[in-house]
């Protein structure tokens, strides 16, 4: 043991642990330096694969000229002002304590301080310059600003200076302030470090007059940018919130208006004294002139405005507040595209005869029971095929032709990989084997089988059925999708494709040869009455499907695949994998030999991350949906022009407003404003997404549309004409979930077109909770084909209710046109209910559902028993004059485990204030009225028009003598039963007498 001397020097650090810390930081520095880099790469050869170089390259010098602006002002503004600040430090300090003190900080800075100048100037340079940069899509709002034609009511100007000019000059307003508060502390903290301020007033003066000229320049500059602020703050006033609506109240156009102009007035005159005192070199005259700014801010900005609001408007609101009320109206329904809506005063029938009733019965075949978010389970169970394909929870809704050419109502998903099965799930396969799903599955919306399966019109793997029967062959492979891993790599080893077992199957679903429509006769029931298990439900077969279908069938044969399309980024060289290997953190892309120069990348594979790269002005909507279209099976995506800078137009949380049963509101906001709010919104983009090779094409929709026109100006060449698409492309189009999510939400107000009417708030509506779910959350809009009052032909259509606030009662029946080859596409129509008439609301159906005798009385043995009782979407569509409520009822078996599914077993339907129950819709209206005895014919019998024979029409006796008969074979039979001989002579002679009743 050694012990170092009192008087020695402290040990050094050896040589290599002071040479740690800068190595360590030097590699950190290198390795965050090629992450960006590849990431960067990699970004530019994925937007050069798919065609857009453009985009990204004008939001990356977008990006570059904000951020070299903003950074060489903010350095010249401060660096100038230390400089300054440097230069006019005195030359000889006076003695005092302070000083005294400040000199062991200058010895230390001194020596160092161009080094403390450029880290400080280059510090808020970088941070101003990052900021800045996120502005681009403001900044490219402001230079390519189309007009919208409409001028606001209360400056005249165009709204384009609003929703493009006006926030930009707001964030260049920002910026600068914040150049001139740093500059001007930087040269406090200056002239104070070298004498030119001083807190203590040894000598009388705490300011030399040169540091005195400085401080006085700044602050003339400050408040010179506070003038420009108050002056545009004026224009601001269109988005107040201080009135009884959004938008300019009275107090604003009367007294805020009117002071934002006079504090501008007190601010020039202000920022000149600042000025002047460069040559009065005065203290007063700065103090002077921020007293009265501070007075003046608070006297006419704050005291005058909030007088007239208590004493002038406030007791007479209603009057004072009308002319701005109906500013907010006006704004908001043309803002969110309402203002055309077609309303109807509809004085609903709530009392059904048989005539009406049969009257109606070419609507039922048309009626959509198979709910999307219940079949899932379905299709997942019958048509997986193996454990690691995968259908989504919400299936969706479109329309395909049958073999006659009509359009009817599809539930459609595709058949995505989920991965590789569990016990396989390496990199290898996850990224190089399994790389995509397989085929199109599609089942008919209004039918069903005999035993409450949906139909399926698409199926199998490779995929058969109606479907395709129709449109023809297609490519099946679903490289692009929802689900799978961020990245596969093709052309590299051989791909799974699908089962060959698969190929050779039977189908083992309802076909359309095992269907009966959604309305089937009541005989039916007898072919629903077998089942697989106690509780009338079925478990999915281990073949072709379900849980049990994870393993290979025997022998194990299976298809596999090359990637032969031109999706991906090539990966050309050893660069290239080296690039990628750095962005995935993924040493076996490099290592793997299977990887050449004819392999290709597949990422960004998810359609609305897709469209949300090529197209990051848009908001896209959260529902997007494929289609089999011109040969191939392409993701459909609604996208979106927002704004919230639409004057006097009501804001709205856009994730809030899209928030139901269906989606918890994760609509991907690409092009959506801080906090979500928007208050203008068209659906001005229909994109399209290959599912092979991943080609995207943004087509414009809405051509009137003046953001839409901006951004085409920003980055031309991105949207291509609507005439463009192909007819099989137009077919599939339909009006969009999210957007009639936000209509729906402004609706419930904004449906009052009366600023009184307004005012008292007391036809304000609300969107009814999903009676069929737990908790409050919104009920969704469906998409049904339904035979709208006045139209000439049913229609497929995006519906939706509301209720009286505060109430539960039905108030209204929105629906949209969702045919885009339509001429009413878009068209927003209104069923207004009267307010003396008291039609159910969902809830109140729901519950008439749950509390009816009837219908407890089917409900209570499949409650009670191990099956699993799912309601299914709650439709509410016009019929027969009134508005009908239909409810398809699922049962599951509750002991099935995974490979069970729900089958529809009853339907309950709902007609004023009588609710019914039945195995299928026909039979549930048949049970409206008493008896179950209804008007509505068995398919299978034939019509009820045709003419009444001669027979028929020669006696009014025959009814009562065929009647007479029918009751005499029906007792003769029973007795016949018990072998009694006399009751078969009985039986014979009634036959007989039946026989001669009937005649032929």
């Amino acid at each position: 043991m050694s012990f170092r001397s009192p008087g020695a020097p402290p040990a050094r650090m050896p040589r290599r642990s002071r040479l740690l810390a800068p190595v360590a930081a030097t590699v950190v520095v290198i390795i965050a330096g090629l992450m960006l880099a590849a990431n960067f790469w990699t970004d530019y050869k994925w937007f050069n694969s798919v065609g857009y170089t453009s985009v990204f390259l004008t939001e990356l010098w977008t990006r570059v000229l904000l951020f070299a602006v903003a950074a060489l002002v903010m350095a010249v503004i401060v660096g100038a002002s230390i400089f300054f600040a440097y230069r006019a430090r005195p030359g000889i300090r006076p003695m005092s304590l302070e000083q005294q003190g400040l000199d062991r900080y200058r010895q230390s800075i001194d020596p160092h301080r161009k080094l403390f100048f450029w880290i400080a100037v280059g510090a808020l340079a970088l941070l101003s310059g990052a900021a800045a940069s996120g502005d681009w899509r403001s900044y490219l709002q402001f230079v390519n600003g189309v007009d919208f034609g409409v001028a606001d009511p209360e400056f005249g100007m165009d709204i384009a200076f609003f929703a493009f000019t006006y926030p930009f000059l707001r964030i260049l307003l920002g910026y600068m302030y914040a150049a001139v508060i740093l500059a001007f502390i930087a040269a406090v903290i200056v002239h104070y470090l070298y004498g030119g301020v001083r807190l203590q007033n040894d000598s009388g003066q705490r300011a030399t007059p040169a540091a005195r000229v400085h401080l006085s320049v700044l602050l003339g500059l400050f408040v010179l940018l506070r003038a420009g602020s108050y002056w545009l703050d004026r224009y601001g006033l269109v988005f107040s919130n201080r009135g009884y609506t959004f938008g300019a109240s009275y107090t604003d156009v009367n007294a805020v208006k009117t002071a934002l102009t006079i504090l501008t007035v007190i601010s020039v005159i202000c920022a000149v004294l600042f000025f002047a005192n460069i040559v009065f070199k005065n203290t007063m005259i700065p103090v002077a002139s921020l007293g009265l700014l501070v007075l003046s801010a608070v006297v006419v900005g704050v005291a005058y405005p909030e007088i007239v609001q208590r004493f002038q408007v406030d007791p007479n609101e209603q009057r004072l507040e009308s002319p701005y009320i109906e500013r907010n109206i006006e704004s908001t329904r043309e803002a969110y595209g309402i203002a055309d809506t077609e309303v109807i005063d509809y004085d609903a029938t709530t009392e059904l005869t048989p005539q009406e009733l049969a009257a109606e019965a070419d609507t039922i075949p048309s009626v959509r029971l198979a709910d999307p978010a219940v079949v899932s389970q379905t299709f997942q169970q019958m048509q997986q095929v193996r454990g690691f394909y995968q259908f989504p929870d919400v299936l969706e809704v479109d329309r395909y032709p049958d073999s006659e050419g009509n359009l009817i109502d599809t539930i459609v998903a595709v058949r995505e990989l989920d991965g590789p099965p569990a016990d396989q799930d390496n990199w290898l396969n996850r990224h190089l084997i399994y790389t995509h799903g397989f085929g199109m599955v599609a089942a008919a919306g209004n039918l069903i089988d005999n035993e409450g399966r949906p139909v399926f019109t698409e199926y199998n793997i490779p995929p058969r059925g109606e479907l395709s029967e129709v449109v023809g062959e297609y490519e099946p492979r679903i490289y692009y999708g929802r689900e799978g891993a961020d990245y596969v790599i093709v052309q590299a080893e051989e791909e799974y494709d699908f089962p060959l077992d698969a190929e050779n199957a039977e189908p083992d679903v309802p076909t359309l040869e095992d269907a009966v429509d959604a309305s089937p006769s009541p005989d039916a029931d007898e072919a629903r009455a077998p089942a697989d298990n106690e509780n009338g439900t079925e478990e999915a077969p281990a073949e072709g499907g379900g849980e049990g279908a994870d393993e290979e069938s025997a022998g194990g044969s299976q298809q596999y695949n090359r990637y032969d399309g031109d999706g991906g980024v090539p990966l050309n060289n050893f660069f290239d994998r080296i690039l990628y290997a750095i962005k995935y953190q993924e040493t076996s892309i490099l290592l793997n030999s299977a990887i050449t120069s004819d392999s290709r990348i597949l990422y960004e594979r998810d359609p609305l991350d897709r469209v949300e790269k090529v197209a990051p002005f848009l908001t896209v909507d959260s529902r997007p949906y494929p289609a089999v279209v011109d040969g191939k099976v392409v993701w459909i995506v609604d996208g979106y022009t927002t704004s919230d800078g639409y004057p006097y137009a009501n804001r709205i949380d856009f994730t809030q407003a899209v928030t139901d049963t269906f989606t918890d509101g994760s609509a991907q906001q690409v092009g959506a404003l801080p906090g979500n709010e928007v208050n203008y919104i068209r659906n001005s983009v229909k994109a399209t997404v290959d599912a092979y090779d991943g080609t995207i094409t943004l087509y414009g929709w809405d051509g009137d549309d003046p953001v839409l026109e901006t951004w085409e100006g920003a980055f031309p060449g991105t949207i291509v004409d609507r005439d463009e698409m192909s007819d099989e492309l137009v077919q599939h189009l339909r009006y969009p979930d999210d957007l009639f999510k936000v209509q729906r939400e402004i609706m419930r107000e904004y449906h009052v077109t009366d600023a009184a009417s307004y005012y008292g708030g007391q036809d304000f509506w609300a969107v009814p909770n999903d009676p069929t779910q737990e908790g409050e959350v919104s009920e969704p809009p469906y998409r049904q084909t339904i035979n709208f009052p006045g139209a000439e032909e049913p229609g497929f259509s995006l519906t939706s209710t509301f209720v009286p606030r505060g109430r539960e009662n039905l108030a209204a029946f929105m629906a949209v046109d969702s045919n885009p080859e339509s001429e009413d596409y878009g068209q927003l129509k209104l069923l207004e209910l009267p307010r003396s008439t008291v039609i159910f609301g969902p809830g109140q159906v729901q519950n008439a559902f749950d509390s009816d005798a009837d219908v407890r009385e089917v409900l209570l043995p499949l409650e009670q028993s191990n099956a699993e009782v799912t309601r299914g979407n709650l439709l509410t569509l016009p019929f027969a004059g009134g508005l009908l409520y239909v409810e398809p009822l699922y049962v599951q078996a509750g002991g099935g485990g995974a490979a069970s599914f729900p089958l529809l077993q009853q339907v309950m339907v709902g007609f004023g204030e009588e609710v019914s129950i039945g195995s299928n819709l026909q039979d549930a209206l048949n049970n409206l009225f008493e008896g179950g005895e209804g008007p509505l014919p068995d398919p299978d019998e034939g019509t009820q028009d045709e003419e009444p024979s001669e027979a028929d029409s020669g006696s009014d006796e025959q009814p009562s003598d065929l009647t007479d008969a029918l009751n005499e074979a029906v007792e003769a039979w029973e007795e016949a039963q018990e072998s009694n001989d006399e009751a078969n002579e009985r039986l014979r002679e009634a036959l007989e007498a039946l026989e001669d009743a009937a005649g032929d």
